[in-house]
Parts: structure tokens; sequence; C-alpha cells
């Protein structure tokens, strides 16, 4: 019963789309508010009715967020405290001091020698390889190359780092999350501004399938305590934002449901004994009629509440894992509905491939669509304000970088 379980609380740290999504899940479920605790008030978490908001701005500093979350954890001794990072740099550090939070969190998190292997792209690639997972053509860039290499495949190229989180530390004008490079002096000056402002890590240069955003695709999954994976659930991209930060940040999803590739990713999960969310960016490749598997984030995603939308609430299951202590059967996610960030307006102009626009349609009329940070419970004046600039902004935006009228 939903009343019995109030004996535990969610604490959340960061303040984006991700934070307040699973917010709304743990909400949902339960109707219990759920700590978030980010850097700045600011965000769609804060001045919300569902959320205990905290800032600090030296959160991302090891003391400092060893001393935040012990302080917090004496305020709340009668609970049992799940905790979770909803960005990369919150997961690492959760990881990191695993041995110092455990006393007063439950954290549903890898080791960190698995940690260092999965989100090192290339030493992903390499599990990929032992696993069966299909990847796109890879080349490794190593710093001391300079211009002394020569790729095995043509342009245009995907250019990214291996080390997303030390890549972000070293901000620079025009920096882009991925980049489609489009020929060989493009890709020198672009490697050449990326090594200047500091990264000193590789990076990856890759095949670019071809495809618009429709061909993406996201895998969310839950795998328990045990390292069974529970939950399997398939977003097939209708939109994706085009902004230089934003690049490849989901904006549309629809549920999708593929067996065969739901099971490729549980048996490379369960064989590497994962534990705790995950998610896969994917893009089907036409030529050889594949899925290709880009990366793993060992958290969910910004994206994660196509799942709970779609009636598979990612807070239940780990509520009753690490709480409840139920075993839940293995599911994969088979109920259509359309998630989305934008206006629909946006997504039925740039959204190319007409059978989607009409699927779109279809889910909408239904009833069968869900924007996360609007909530009718959680209707609080400045934040609704706040989220209805943001929201209609997003027109300039797919503008800008899309063109159009």
């Amino acid at each position: 019963m939903k009343l019995k379980m109030r004996n535990f609380k969610a604490v959340l740290l960061g303040s984006d789309i991700n934070t307040y999504s699973m917010a709304r899940a743990f909400y949902e479920e339960y109707n219990i508010k759920t700590t978030v605790i980010g850097k700045y008030y600011t965000g769609p978490s804060y001045n919300s009715k569902i959320i205990d908001f905290y800032a600090y701005e030296d959160l991302d500093t090891k003391k400092r967020f060893l001393q935040v979350l012990n302080d917090y954890a004496k305020q709340e001794k009668d609970k049992k405290l799940i905790l979770l990072g909803c960005g990369d740099n919150y997961v690492r550090l959760i990881i990191e001091n695993k041995k110092a939070l455990a006393k007063n969190y439950l954290i549903p998190y890898i080791d960190l020698d698995l940690m260092e292997k999965l989100i090192k792209k290339e030493e992903f690639y390499k599990m990929c390889d032992k696993y069966n997972l299909a990847y796109p053509k890879t080349f490794i860039y190593k710093k001391e190359m300079n211009n002394d290499f020569k790729l095995p495949f043509k342009y245009p190229v995907i250019l990214k780092p291996s080390n997303s989180v030390d890549y972000f530390a070293h901000e620079f004008p025009g920096q882009y999350k991925v980049y489609k490079i489009e020929d060989e002096s493009q890709l020198l000056k672009v490697i050449e501004e990326i090594y200047n402002a500091g990264y000193t890590d590789d990076l990856i240069i890759q095949d670019f399938i071809p495809g618009d955003d429709s061909y993406m695709r996201v895998m969310t999954c839950y795998s328990n305590s045990l390292g069974q994976v529970k939950l399997m659930s398939l977003g097939h991209t209708m939109l994706e934002e085009h902004t230089p930060h934003g690049i490849g940040n989901h904006a549309v999803i629809i549920n999708e449901f593929n067996e065969e590739l739901s099971l490729k990713i549980k048996n490379f999960l369960e064989s590497i004994h994962y534990v705790g969310y995950s998610n896969f960016d994917i893009k089907y490749d036409e030529r050889d009629k594949t899925y290709k598997v880009f990366e793993i984030n060992i958290r969910q995603g910004r994206s994660n509440f196509y799942v709970t939308a779609g009636g598979y609430n990612l807070a239940k299951y780990l509520v009753d894992d690490l709480i409840e202590g139920i075993d839940n059967p293995f599911t994969i996610a088979n109920n259509p509905h359309l998630w989305t960030m934008i206006p629909l307006k946006i997504a039925y102009t740039y959204v190319k491939n007409p059978e989607y626009v009409q699927e779109m349609h279809k889910l909408v009329k239904e009833g069968k669509v869900t924007n996360p940070l609007f909530f009718k419970k959680d209707n609080h004046f400045k934040r609704t304000i706040r989220l209805l600039k943001a929201h209609f902004k997003q027109f300039k935006k797919f503008k800008k970088y899309l063109g159009g009228k």
C-alpha cells in the first residue's frame, strides 16, 4: 500500500528535467515529496509543490558534497533514503564516495571500476565487441597523433569526446556536445579547438549513420540489486534538440517495442553484472538493417518520463527492489505513448516522416500524450509562468537551427 511506504524518501542531485521527471514519478506512485539538491535555485524542480529544493553552489566539490548529504541524512534519520544522481558528475561523486555515504543512503549504482570502463567510450566499445552489441565504425583519436592519422571510413563523420565529464569541464566558444564533420579541414580545426581548451583525453571519430532524428532510439532499463534486468523500455525518437549544447537531447519520443534488441541489451547488462538505471543511445542503420549503440549512461536519462508516462513507473521498480524486496518479473514495455518537451505544433512541423506525424496525431487524439514538466497537481504560479516562457521560446530555437517559418 502506498501509505505504508512513506518511511522512505528519494534524494535527487541536479535541477533539470531529469530530477523533475523522477520526482514526478515518485509523487504519482506514492504521493510523497522528493528532495532535490542542486547548485542553483533554478530549473523545473525549483518552486515545485512536489519537491523540497535546496541549492549549494559548491555541491560538486567532494567535501561540500559529503557534508550536505550527511547533514541532510541526520535531519531525516527516521527514513530510508535513496540517493540518485541526475547528471554524470553527480553519479561519479556518488560512486566515488559510496563507502562514506552507504551508512545513510541506499545507493543503486555499480562500482568505480565498472563505471570507468563504461563511461570511457573506447572501453565501452570493447565490451560491445565481447557481448555482440553493434556500434558505429570507430576511430580512436589520441592527442599525440596531431595531424598524423588516416580515417578508415569516409566523410561525413561524427566527432565526440571519449570522456564527457572532462570535456564539459573545459568550455570554449562554439563548443558542441557532438559534431557532425564534413571534411578533413573542419575535423582538424575542431580537434585543435578542443585540446586548446584544456581537454586531455581521447576523442571518438565515427562513421556517420545516415538518417534524420527519427532513426534514433533510446533504451531505458532497470537492473535490480542482484544484477537482474527487470524493466526495459524502448523509445523511438521523433525529434531532437539542435542547439550546440543540447544537440542529441530528445524533444519528442514515441514508445516502441523491439524484443530482439531488448534481449541483446539485457544479455549485455546481466553479463557485466550491472545494477541500477541504465540508458542507451541507439541509431538504426538502414544500410545493414541493424541497431547500433552509441553509448551507455549509467543513470536514467533526462527523457526518462517517457517510460513512466507509458505505464511503467520507474520509481516503483526502484522502490520495489530496494525498500520492499519485491522481485518483479522481467518486462519489456509495450504501450505506445507520446512524450514531448516542445509544443506539438513544432513536432508536427519538423518531424519529416508523415507516418510518424499521423501517429502523433492519433496518440494526441487518444489522450496518450505527456509533457513531464506540466503536471496538474504542481501548479505553482511562478514556476508555471517560467515554464511557459521557456516552452514557447522553443519556436524561436527550432527556427534558428532547423529553419522554416
